[in-house]
């Protein structure tokens, strides 16, 4: 019940982002004078406290964030559809310890029926930075954390066969199912039960049994295939281990050490007032949900399962987040060793499936809703009612995005665009250091977008002219290329060879530079056609579905046997910029 990776293809949804910043921004670790340099693979302090601050306090550009509210208010009000992407959002930003943006934008409650007909105005409950949500599949990391702290108590590996616990994974392939896999969702089950909980079997016994019965779809190991059935089972063997409900479990050993007084199961009558609906539901016949877990199969099993049924607040989840960055620990009271952490959020066990990477319970890596925060230790996951989860740790920072977007129905739409923006505008917000001088070019487009940067022509008279520069590149890959290109003519333009250092660079020469995630400046250079009259131009182009923070290119030289032909940091009317700007952030 989950859409993966439907990415929309909207090309200006990230344009209004650009043109409220003046230049690509980088995720570093800075210092007391608010400088970025490489960032580092690790927390923050542990005994880091989330306090509420400007941007400005943190060196962040309020721009970014300020065009991604708008973005966000913009998608509570009816489009060409006929109605908005979402009834409302509840979002948050943190950078360094600071919560440096809380938004609150919509209705929690909106809508009447299925149909979409408001509520008239005085039934309709706005959306406030407190309200309660429905996290649907973010209560997977609950499940997960939950496991973890049972293999640091010895009472389990991560490497320990299922079939220990229930004799159903005894037989066949089953056998070979670890908690690892379950955790990493290579076990080779299918994406739900078949039939579906709620509609198959008559109680909750036969409801967990038919869990542990489910047959497989591909062979434990081979194939990455995201499944609730996982899930469920790891909530199960937290339980037999344990000797207590779910429910508990979590809230003994997560939520009330961390403090997180709104976040568990079926949330009690007293907190509805501030519980956002989802949606209105005629199969089976709930009619509004609000209060109980929208998943079907969570709510077949009494509202708390191993995938679905945790309700949570933005407030309650930046706690979480922010303990995932200090490295398991919030206000002295520790859920999680450090390496137990580093191994659920920095460790990609899933290498084979180069698309799915996936830490032991979080995702990794997935710029289709962590936007540009993502990089290979960006930690995230998203649930079906409407809400993202993302942390980044090399910046120490997360954004959470919480909406109802299933309220009224489910055909509404995707949202994913809208948790890239979210994402997004924090990256964006943070600075890039210029490499060479006070300022650099960048470039920082929406989809489907070209931008050049060319120079006017001038005289090579052998084969010894060389173009040197640096890039800071942050781009989804090799489908948003950018390239140097050099023209004898005028007319034809051929891309140049370049051999490149730095942190994650490319190795040998390369005609386009791409990717995400090193966060780093490039040094890159390449040799000149030989011809009367030479022009250069740096070409940035796009693809229709996300981006990341875009690229920038800076200390541009041209020499020829140490003659000077180009120096763009002497003169930088020498470049005519189309979607480029010079920026010293």
């Amino acid at each position: 019940m989950r859409a993966r990776k439907v990415i929309a293809a909207a090309t200006g949804v990230l344009v209004a982002l650009t043109t409220l910043t003046s230049g690509a921004s980088a995720i570093g670790r800075h210092d007391d004078a608010g400088r970025f340099d490489r960032p580092q693979h690790g927390f923050a302090a542990p005994w880091t406290t989330l306090r509420d601050g400007r941007p400005q306090e943190v060196n962040l550009d309020p721009a970014p964030i300020k065009a991604a509210e708008d973005f966000l208010a913009s998608w509570t009000k009816p489009d060409t559809t006929g109605h908005p992407h979402f009834s409302g959002a509840v979002g948050l930003l943190a950078h360094d310890g600071v919560v440096v943006d809380r938004y609150a934008v919509g209705g929690a409650l909106r809508y009447a029926d299925a149909a979409g007909t408001e509520l008239p105005v005085d039934q309709q409950v706005p959306m406030r930075n407190d309200t309660i949500f429905d996290m649907a599949s973010i209560s997977k990391l609950f499940t997960s954390i939950a496991v973890l702290q049972l293999v640091e108590r010895g009472q389990l590996t991560i490497d320990t066969p299922v079939s220990k616990f229930f004799p159903e994974f005894a037989t066949g392939d089953k056998a070979a199912i670890t908690i690892k896999m379950l955790l990493t969702h290579v076990s080779g089950f299918d994406a739900d039960p078949i039939p579906s909980l709620w509609a198959g079997y008559p109680d909750i016994p036969s409801r967990r049994q038919a869990v542990l019965d489910s047959p497989l779809k591909n062979k434990p190991g081979t194939t990455y295939l995201y499944s609730d059935i996982n899930l469920l089972t790891l909530g199960f063997i937290v339980e037999k281990l344990t000797g207590q409900p779910l429910d508990k479990v979590v809230h003994d050993r997560i939520t009330a050490p961390l403090g997180m007084v709104d976040t568990g199961y079926n949330p009690p009558a007293s907190k509805l007032n501030r519980v956002a609906a989802t949606e209105y539901e005629a199969n089976p016949p709930r009619g509004m949900v609000r209060g109980s877990v929208h998943d079907e199969n969570a709510w077949s099993l009494g509202g708390v399962a191993g995938h679905a049924g945790v309700f949570s607040t933005a407030n309650d989840m930046a706690v979480l987040a922010q303990t995932m960055l200090n490295g398991g620990s919030y206000r002295g009271h520790r859920i999680l060793g450090e390496d137990t952490v580093r191994q659920m959020m920095l460790t990609n066990y899933n290498q084979q499936f180069p698309d799915d990477a996936h830490g032991l319970g979080f995702e990794l890596d997935q710029p289709w809703y962590m936007g540009a925060l993502a990089s290979p230790v960006t930690a995230g996951h998203t649930g079906f009612t409407g809400t993202t989860l993302v942390i980044d740790p090399e910046s120490r920072s997360f954004a959470i995005l919480l909406t109802n977007r299933v309220h009224p129905s489910r055909n509404w739409g995707s949202i994913n665009t809208a948790r890239q923006v979210w994402a997004t505008s924090l990256a964006r917000a943070m600075a890039v250091e210029p490499k060479a001088g006070k300022d650099a070019w960048t470039s920082t487009l929406g989809n489907a977008s070209v931008a050049t940067l060319s120079t006017g022509p001038f005289t090579t008279q052998s084969d010894q002219a060389r173009v040197s520069f640096y890039a800071f590149v942050d781009t989804e890959g090799s489908s948003d290329p950018l390239q140097l290109q050099a023209t004898t003519d005028g007319v034809n333009w051929q891309p140049i060879a370049l051999s490149v250092s730095g942190p994650g660079a490319p190795s040998g020469d390369v005609t386009s530079l791409s990717g995400h995630g090193h966060r780093a400046w490039w040094r890159a250079a390449g040799t000149l056609p030989r011809g009367a009259s030479v022009s250069l131009r740096w070409r940035y182009s796009t693809d229709p579905s996300y981006t990341g923070r875009g690229v920038s290119v800076d200390g541009v030289k041209v020499t020829e046997s140490g003659r000077s032909l180009l120096d763009g940091e002497r003169n930088p009317a020498a470049f005519v910029a189309e979607g480029w700007q010079l920026s010293s952030r």
